[in-house]
């Protein structure tokens, strides 16, 4: 029994720094991964794609040279980066954006792009286009039957369209606000019935908004009810283009012909290049419409012509496409955390520009920082989204301790001042006290030799003493002789008390010992009845895809502490993977299982808002069930 206590306690210690290295021991990292997709695979003739070439697991991959393909003009747009975290395992993702736009109808393939990883290639797969000639959402819309004569004399004098685009000359994908006035004559009680839609190619446009109430405007002493659309655009390529024309489809009232074919009128007063007024018709004074008629018109503004300037060369690594004017502001909550914690950096992107581009602002020095996917939350302050806020939220995790937050940099390009801009914030004051992840804990050093030199408190050296015999009469010894006896001596008994101190050492630790034990078995069956309640709540319809994806991931750790002995909330993807010996395919669920959980928790609680698939819940279930050591 003496011996079986430092035996234990090796047993303990050797356990203990078995789970701390293995805790602190990076995954093994998986080979860089290249795919390709594009926004639509079907579209027409001048409808811009996106095309996104995505590297997963490389830091600093060269992107594809020129892509070449006849029949479609494909344009480099920016580049965006992106860190995941996932059980502590760090994830990187590096996207090249591209723009497409068909200038033919056919079926184009985009052949596999080659992706450079240091002295590796990497291919991505090849792409099919289909174009279509026109586009058939909009074909036959806004045309006036071309046997109407009175529709085509209206449209020249009752209703009017016009285009209004702000600026004449912009950069590869600056906004530019664009404006649509149709305009009808009071008493000819126009209605729109199509429209208002804007052609041409190489620019992508938001959706028409829809107007306020008509307004009066008098033109040339007649009053018109004038509809505003408003709307923006963003050029997808460099070059010279013609935006638009505008143009809608409207129901006019207008003069009714007479029987036979006649017109009101012998001298066709209402014939546009009639040097007679054709509103000083009587039909025009008739507020009921009894001499009218409504026909089907066609109204059609004149294009204008935009001038596409490209960005600068030599943009910032950090440039994701965002072209505007911006600030940023960036905080931190809370401000004094255990190393481990959560903080939650906000950062808000404010001004005006393409908000579809602006992207997370990056950390400038991610050592001894865990991160997580961001979640972003867009506030426009106008009707077509130019103008607003974009607000980020990210995790950070401090592995070390730290003093700070370092600075957040985020870059656009400003078309004003004509450069890119990177906006960066000051260094946040934060506290992070506990013990580094990484760090090993410090051996206690070693009691320090004598020193040979004599300190200041030392007591001086004794004189050297003669050798002769009358000193030696005169110094008595530092030690009498004593007659006592022996048990009766301090020293027999301290020599006793140490036997009934390791007695009572002994019956403590085999009390200790079945407490724990009793302890083990309470804390074997609390897992076991949390596991079986959770497996009967993941066989029941979830509530939504973050409440299951938790659930699964907490039974995998309760199965897995049981099998280990493990505090359930120390184990990852990779420990289960490793205890119950899992295969390649089982081994990817379990980690998209425990990343889909960590990115759910992390996010945003709007992530997690829809059900799991019938049979993504199936194939969930089964590894679970199936998990033994």
């Amino acid at each position: 029994m003496l011996h079986q206590k430092p035996g234990l306690i090796f047993r303990v210690l050797l356990f203990g720094a078995a789970a701390i290295f293995g805790s602190i021991c990076p995954a093994h990292a998986d080979s860089p991964k290249v795919t390709a997709v594009l926004s639509n695979s079907e579209v027409s003739i001048g409808q811009v794609v996106q095309l996104q070439i995505r590297v997963t697991g490389a830091s600093d991959p060269a992107p594809p040279s020129e892509i070449v393909v006849d029949g479609l003009e494909i344009h480099p747009t920016g580049t965006s980066r992106n860190y995941e975290m996932h059980n502590f395992d760090i994830s990187q993702s590096v996207t090249f954006n591209y723009t497409i736009l068909p200038v033919k109808s056919g079926t184009f393939k985009i052949p596999s792009q080659t992706v450079r990883v240091g002295s590796t290639s990497y291919k991505t797969p090849e792409l099919q286009l289909n174009v279509t000639g026109t586009n058939s959402a909009t074909a036959g819309q806004g045309r006036a039957s071309p046997n109407s004569a009175a529709a085509q004399t209206a449209g020249g004098k009752i209703a009017f369209a016009e285009l209004i685009v702000t600026k004449k000359s912009a950069y590869v994908g600056e906004i530019i606000p664009v404006e649509v006035r149709l305009g009808f004559y009071s008493r000819a009680r126009g209605r729109l019935v199509d429209g208002p839609e804007i052609t041409g190619q190489g620019f992508t446009m938001q959706k028409l908004q829809q107007p306020d109430q008509p307004r009066l405007e008098t033109m040339n002493g007649r009053t018109y009810e004038v509809l505003t659309f408003k709307t923006a655009i963003a050029a997808a390529r460099p070059g010279k283009f013609e935006i638009g024309p505008a143009q809608a489809a409207a129901i006019v009232a207008v003069p009714r012909q007479r029987q036979g074919g006649g017109r009101a009128r012998p001298s066709s007063p209402f014939d546009i290049f009639s040097l007679d007024d054709p509103f000083s018709d009587p039909f025009f004074s008739d507020p009921f419409g009894a001499f009218g008629q409504q026909e089907r018109i066609t109204i059609k503004s004149d294009p204008v012509t935009l001038e596409v300037k490209p960005l600068p060369p030599n943009a910032p690594q950090d440039f994701s496409g965002a072209v505007g004017n911006f600030s940023m502001q960036v905080e931190a909550n809370p401000k004094s955390v255990q190393v481990g914690d959560p903080i939650t950096v906000t950062a808000t992107i404010s001004g005006r520009g393409n908000f579809d581009r602006v992207t997370a602002p990056t950390l400038q020095d991610e050592h001894g920082w865990h991160k997580y996917p961001p979640s972003a939350k867009v506030k426009n302050d106008d009707d077509v989204g130019i103008s607003g806020s974009k607000t980020f939220e990210t995790v950070f995790s401090p592995n070390e301790r730290k003093q700070s937050i370092p600075p957040l940099a985020f870059s656009f390009f400003d078309p004003i001042k004509e450069q890119y801009v990177t906006l960066k914030s000051e260094a946040i004051p934060i506290r992070v006290e506990g013990n580094a992840v990484a760090a090993a804990t410090a051996a206690p050093a070693p009691p320090s030799a004598p020193s040979a030199q004599p300190t200041a408190n030392a007591a001086p050296a004794a004189p050297a003493k003669p050798a002769d015999i009358l000193y030696q009469l005169k110094d008595r010894p530092k030690v009498r002789e004593s007659f006592v006896p022996f048990y009766l001596t301090k020293e027999f008994w301290i020599a006793q008390l140490i036997p009934l101190l390791i007695l009572i050492g002994l019956i403590a630790f085999r009390r200790i010992q079945a407490r724990r034990h009793d302890l083990a078995a309470r804390r074997s069956a609390a897992l076991q009845d949390e596991a079986a309640a959770l497996m009967r709540r993941l066989r029941r319809d979830p509530k939504s895809a973050q409440e299951y994806y938790s659930d699964a991931s907490r039974a995998v750790q309760l199965k897995t502490a049981m099998a280990t002995k493990a505090d359930p909330s120390t184990i990852d993807a990779e420990t289960a993977a490793r205890t119950f010996r899992l295969d390649d395919a089982a081994r990817a669920t379990l980690r998209e299982l425990f990343a889909r959980s960590d990115e759910l928790r992390y996010s945003g609680s709007h992530n997690g808002a829809d059900t799991i698939p019938a049979e993504k819940r199936r194939e969930v279930l089964h590894l679970i069930d199936h998990l033994h050591p």
